[in-house]
């Protein structure tokens, strides 16, 4: 067996000086093999599981279509339809002359607004008074014949035929002063009515004949608007009690006039019902024959849902939206109801809460990821993108 002590003291002093200084390097050994070498390989794994995690973050996110999203409120829906109307006076009058004369006085022009028995004009009334204190003259000499013959009558001097002969004359003479001071009367010109002169026909000097055109008075307000209805849309006007009306010639202004009266007849060529709307006036803003729109409303639903028409699609026959749900499109069929501008009403399908997919929709299939860059509670607030 090999020994050690066969050395002498000089040789083994020199192997342990080189045990000793060679006792770090083996020790650095050591731990490079047992420490450094598998935490080393355990920081590699764990990088490269890191890059794995993050690539596959980064397909995932590169696969999910960006969308944006319509939460499901409950609002007022009214479906509506804008038919077109005319303004028409409440009412419109020719006055005529009723007795021929000469216009000696006229107290009214083109759009002088008239109360009801404001004088427009006066005709000479001369050869009229004339005639009234002549008829008057007679009826009052017939009356005090008529007295006297009374009183004869009594005393048995004139018979019953003389006496009713005078009190026919009584009559008819009553009858001719009456006729006459309806003429006088006459002479001056009146409005039936208040409103506005719309045409004046007459000047100060002027012969007027007996029916001759003095002036055309209009009542504006209030106007009467009146707009064909078709044989459809009956039942939804009967129902209604107040209407919403543009008006195009005052830059769209709306006004909202009251139901007055349905015509039991239609036009006999257009085969629409006349509805006639109250509507006030009293500034004159709104002229006859003024075009208007009106809006009449069909249906309503207080509490309704409602999305975009151009969100609806069409998987398997079925029509549908997409529902954002957890980062993933869910297609939800629906069924519709009534329009309400660019929304339509949903009547199954949804509910409250959801969010439909309103920007992106036809980017995605059913299932497909999602990432939500916007959620709204309204179009209003998408602005420009609610084209896309």
């Amino acid at each position: 067996m090999y020994s050690f002590s066969r050395f002498g003291p000089a040789v083994k002093r020199t192997f342990l000086r080189l045990v000793w200084h060679g006792f770090p390097f083996v020790v650095l050994a050591v731990a490079v093999v047992f420490v450094v070498v598998p935490l080393s390989q355990k920081i590699s794994a764990e990088k490269a599981e890191l890059a794995a995690q993050q690539s596959r973050q980064v397909r995932e996110t590169d696969q999910a279509a960006r969308v944006i999203t319509l939460e499901m409120v409950p609002e007022d829906l009214t479906e509506k339809i804008r038919l077109p109307g005319m303004a028409m006076p409440w009412k419109s009058l020719e006055v005529a002359a009723e007795v021929a004369g000469r216009i000696m006085e006229k107290n009214m022009d083109d759009g002088t607004v008239v109360a009801q028995g404001d004088v427009l004009a006066v005709i000479d009334r001369r050869d009229y008074q004339s005639a009234y204190d002549s008829a008057r003259a007679s009826y009052e000499t017939a009356r005090m014949h008529e007295q006297r013959f009374k009183a004869l009558s009594k005393q048995q001097f004139v018979t019953q035929s003389q006496l009713d002969d005078v009190s026919s004359q009584v009559k008819t003479t009553r009858a001719a002063m009456e006729t006459a001071k309806l003429n006088l009367d006459r002479c001056t010109i009146r409005s039936p009515m208040t409103g506005v002169v719309d045409r004046s026909h007459i000047e100060a000097g002027s012969f007027l004949g007996v029916g001759d055109p003095v002036a055309r008075i209009l009542q504006i307000d209030p106007l009467k608007i009146q707009v064909g209805i078709p044989e459809s849309d009956v039942a939804s006007v009967r129902n209604l009690t107040q209407f919403d009306m543009t008006v195009d010639a005052l830059d769209g202004k709306i006004v909202t006039g009251e139901y007055h009266y349905l015509q039991k007849t239609t036009d006999s060529l257009a085969r629409l019902y006349n509805l006639e709307i109250r509507l006030e006036n009293p500034v004159y803003e709104i002229l006859p024959d003024m075009f208007v729109r009106v809006a009449i409303v069909k249906n309503r639903d207080e509490q309704g849902l409602a999305v975009p028409m151009y969100s609806l699609i069409t998987r398997k026959g079925q029509t549908g939206v997409f529902v954002a749900d957890q980062g993933i499109a869910r297609f939800a069929p629906v069924e519709t109801g009534f329009q309400d501008g660019w929304k339509i009403q949903v009547t199954s399908g949804l509910l409250p809460g959801d969010h439909v997919v309103v920007v992106g929709h036809r980017m995605i299939e059913d299932k497909d990821p999602v990432h939500v860059d916007r959620r709204v509670r309204s179009m209003s607030e998408l602005g420009a993108e609610t084209d896309q």
